[in-house]
């Protein structure tokens, strides 16, 4: 299991998630790389040197997005775990996706040239994150995070990856006993992953 954590501080609500979704995976059983964007300090905006080789044979001309790559290719469950800001995902993340999941990686071209999936290793894709607004705001905006991670990140992993998502609204507003109840949910959750059937949670 890769989980891959975007927030810049250590001490945020988003680190708290972060190690409850470890406490629990690691409770039921899979074994755990965490990767902190942001304390790895990740570059996330693409060279002009990567955009010219991302069709190329080597499109992974940083050592740091190879190794992340190696990563994704080696596990069956992808957790995400981050604050949605501007209505979407912070731009550490979406820099992570489009650095790391180059063709050849996230995706192949058969021999028409057509797209076919290149994460057929991902059997589950987990999102946990916090929001400012209530529920019904982040419905009326689509919530691109979510649709970018269960929609189009999904796309690549083939039609039998389950999905499972963990949503915090109005963190603004909670309490401390809210918090708290949302991080044992976390945690449970990740303890108790069902199988890989293609549903959403």
């Amino acid at each position: 299991m890769l989980v891959v954590v975007a927030h810049p501080k250590d001490d945020s609500f988003t680190h708290a998630a972060a190690a409850a979704v470890v406490r629990g995976a690691e409770r039921g059983g899979h074994d755990v790389t965490m990767l902190d964007l942001y304390e790895l300090g990740f570059r996330p905006a693409m060279s002009t040197a990567e955009r010219h080789a991302y069709h190329g044979d080597q499109p992974l001309l940083d050592p740091v997005a190879a190794e992340h790559a190696a990563l994704v290719a080696a596990v069956d469950t992808l957790v995400f775990v981050y604050p949605t800001w501007w209505s979407g995902l912070p731009a550490i993340l979406k820099g992570w996706l489009e650095r790391v999941m180059v063709p050849g990686v996230a995706f192949r071209f058969n021999t028409r040239g057509k797209v076919r999936p290149g994460l057929t290793n991902v059997q589950r894709i987990v999102g946990v994150s916090t929001y400012g607004s209530p529920w019904a705001f982040v419905k009326l905006l689509h919530d691109g995070g979510r649709r970018t991670l269960l929609r189009t990140l999904r796309l690549n992993c083939g039609l039998h990856t389950a999905t499972t998502w963990l949503a915090l609204y109005s963190i603004d507003t909670a309490g401390e006993a809210e918090r708290e109840a949302f991080l044992d949910r976390v945690e449970h959750t990740m303890a108790h992953l069902g199988g890989t059937h293609p549903r959403h949670q």
